[in-house]
């Protein structure tokens, strides 16, 4: 018996470059909730960058890929994890000899980023985001940071050295060829949903996650049932246990019906 349904927001619950979700999809939600089972947020995406849920209810919220948790309030937070402070001192000095755009996530929220390029302006306009706020990491200093995010191909972040040398703690996790976000290592979007279940006294066994990028994968293969969208990375069909149809395909309303939620 399915309990509870984790939904990652971009390219799953809300198809890209609709910045909503489908009002079919919107229903469905209130219909399996209205019969008992909770319904919750598995997003990379920190609180104060969603927007593009509407009024839609949920019974909480697993942001930033697991670092922080927060109940349906958006206020209350039962899990809170950062980037330890010595690969945030090293990022800071990263930041002086590369050219790499490099966001930073702190707890609080003051998303902002070092420079801006073509491929920031890219991903600003695919996720909708009007502005960020541009100054020097060098203000991270001796602040809580949940997330951070290194923009460039694969390629150029090997070259930098970025991982394995200067953020030793942490490890990369990317739905998006044009960046990659950097989060501590062991952390993803299933230590969240763990917090979750557990604040809720929902056994694992009784749980399904929808999702489609890279950093759903580890959120696919810890629940009950992974379900990746149609339009979903092959690595990430890999990970899932079903297979739906594509996000603009009625992907979350066949896989109800599939699985006897509707």
């Amino acid at each position: 018996m399915i309990k509870a349904i984790f939904f990652d927001i971009d390219g799953t619950l809300v198809p890209f470059g609709t910045h909503s979700i489908p009002e079919e999809v919107k229903e469905a939600i209130a219909q399996v909730r209205a019969n008992g089972v909770k319904v919750f947020i598995a997003t990379g995406r920190h609180l104060k960058w969603i927007d593009n849920l509407g009024d839609t209810e949920f019974d909480g919220y697993v942001t930033v890929n697991g670092a922080i948790c927060l109940l349906s309030d958006k206020t209350t937070t039962i899990f809170r994890r950062t980037i330890p402070m010595n690969d945030i001192d090293r990022i800071i000095a990263f930041s002086h000899r590369s050219d790499l755009p490099l966001v930073a996530i702190p707890a609080a929220g003051d998303i902002f980023i070092n420079r801006i390029d073509d491929s920031v302006r890219h991903v600003m306009k695919l996720l909708r985001v009007a502005h960020i706020d541009v100054r020097e990491l060098d203000t991270l200093k001796g602040r809580d940071v949940v997330q951070m995010m290194a923009f460039g191909t694969e390629e150029d972040r090997i070259k930098s050295g970025i991982f394995g040398e200067v953020l030793t703690e942490c490890e990369p996790t990317s739905w998006n060829p044009y960046f990659c976000d950097i989060i501590p290592k062991g952390s993803d979007k299933s230590v969240g949903i763990d917090k979750m279940l557990e604040h809720f006294n929902i056994p694992l066994a009784d749980t399904i996650a929808f999702g489609d990028g890279g950093n759903d994968v580890g959120m696919l293969r810890h629940v009950a049932i992974g379900v990746a969208m149609g339009n979903a990375d092959p690595e990430v069909k890999q990970a899932a246990d079903y297979i739906t149809t594509a996000d603009t395909d009625h992907g979350i309303i066949n896989a109800f019906r599939h699985f006897g939620l509707l």
